[in-house]
């Protein structure tokens, strides 16, 4: 079965759609004129090995909040209607993740439930994708996605290589997270029985 997801949405602040496959090759088709935000969805679907297409237009005449934020609760809709019932996924996994100075350690568990603690470490915010929307991001995608992340930046002293290997590293984690167990194919990773309950 397909795990793939199209979701749009549309406000007065934002005009997104979006198109996943979790079980893809990594492709990435971004379309947003916020030139960090498609370099970190391109991050997340070449680690990810996620096929993941992006059209991010927002209201820039305030900056880049609206966009970038709206973008992440899509992508995690995307992400949570592809899992399906979750039945047969890993369900957790982390992953630390370097580029140059800055480290980041990533645990992920498609949990079903939304939650997220995000440390980006304490470097300047500068520019159209400081390093607290990063964290903005993070959290707003957890919990339109129902699963359980946490971000912890290690060290790092460059902005752009402290969010990037933020990034990396998530989707590095979420891809290990979301594959097939080959032991437990057709289970559900919960004593509950359920992992969208």
């Amino acid at each position: 079965m397909a795990r793939t997801a199209k979701i749009e949405r549309k406000t007065n602040e934002s005009d997104i759609s979006l198109e996943l496959n979790l079980d893809g090759i990594g492709k990435s088709d971004i379309t947003t004129r916020v030139g960090f935000l498609k370099h970190m969805l391109d991050q997340i679907a070449r680690h990810g090995l996620i096929d993941l297409k992006v059209s991010a237009d927002g209201d820039l005449e305030t900056g880049s909040h609206h966009t970038v934020e709206d973008t992440a609760i899509v992508l995690g809709r995307a992400i949570r209607e592809a899992l399906g019932d979750r039945r047969g996924i890993v369900r957790m996994a982390d992953r630390t993740v370097p580029l140059d100075e800055a480290l980041t350690h990533v645990v992920v568990d498609l949990s079903g439930r939304g939650y997220a603690m995000v440390d980006m470490g304490s470097i300047n915010n500068v520019g159209e994708f400081p390093a607290d929307l990063a964290r903005h991001f993070f959290e707003a995608m957890a919990l339109e996605g129902r699963f359980n992340l946490h971000v912890r930046v290690l060290s790092g002293l460059n902005e752009h290589h402290v969010i990037e290997s933020a990034f990396k590293a998530f989707a590095r984690a979420l891809r290990a997270a979301a594959e097939i167990d080959p032991r437990n194919p057709d289970g559900v990773p919960s004593t509950k029985g359920t992992l969208t309950d």
